[in-house]
């Protein structure tokens, strides 16, 4: 059961856990793959940055998700933290 307090996970670590990793994809491999630095991609897997909508659109063509997908991730992170 998951607890009822519980922050929403960034978009980030979806990232990194489901697609970096299990692809075996260096944060450079999926930079250079969607035409962004590794500084962006880095900062994003780091929750140091959000989720644009240019970066959601540009990860779901990659991934074969949808822009919604990665925007809803990032609007339930900007909800908890009262954006």
């Amino acid at each position: 059961m998951l607890p009822e307090k519980r922050r929403p996970t960034h978009p980030g670590e979806i990232l990194r856990y489901e697609f970096i990793e299990p692809l075996k994809m260096t944060q450079q491999q999926l930079a250079d793959a969607i035409g962004v630095t590794r500084v962006r991609v880095n900062e994003l897997v780091l929750g140091k940055r959000s989720l644009s909508p240019d970066t959601a659109f540009r990860l779901a063509k990659l991934f074969d998700t949808t822009p919604d997908f990665w925007m809803n991730l990032q609007n339930s992170v900007d909800m908890c933290n009262g954006r």
